[in-house]
């Protein structure tokens, strides 16, 4: 998935990682909850909480790298979640050709069997 917005790579990078904005843009988002403070950074993790069909789904998150204002990729660990298996890489990379920025999300499933694998 790939959005064009009106704003600077770095200010793109920062809205990415600042979590007590994600309400802002992320659908269905009941809460989240940090297991560090400050700023994120390679290593922090956090449970986040959201509505979908009609429940709530948990699941875990860990920043696994940053290349700031480039990359941010995340793990979700679905053996920590609500439907215990698989693992989700998502990379968000950020062009910035000035005051516009390009940014491309890019997911990756590992783990999954079955009907969850398929659906996946």
């Amino acid at each position: 998935m790939k959005r064009s917005i009106q704003v600077s790579a770095q200010i793109a990078y920062k809205a990415l990682i600042d979590l007590d904005s994600a309400k802002d843009w992320t659908i269905g988002l009941v809460g989240i909850e940090r297991e560090d403070s400050g700023p994120l950074k390679v290593g922090s993790q956090w449970k986040e909480t959201r509505k979908m069909f009609g429940k709530e789904a948990s699941e875990h998150f860990e920043v696994i790298e940053l290349d700031e204002p480039n990359k941010i990729v995340m793990r979700c660990d679905e053996t920590k979640g609500t439907t215990g298996k698989g693992e989700f890489i998502f990379t968000y990379i950020i062009v910035s050709p000035g005051d516009t920025s390009d940014v491309t999300l890019l997911g990756e499933i590992k783990g999954l069997t079955g009907f969850s694998k398929w659906f996946g």
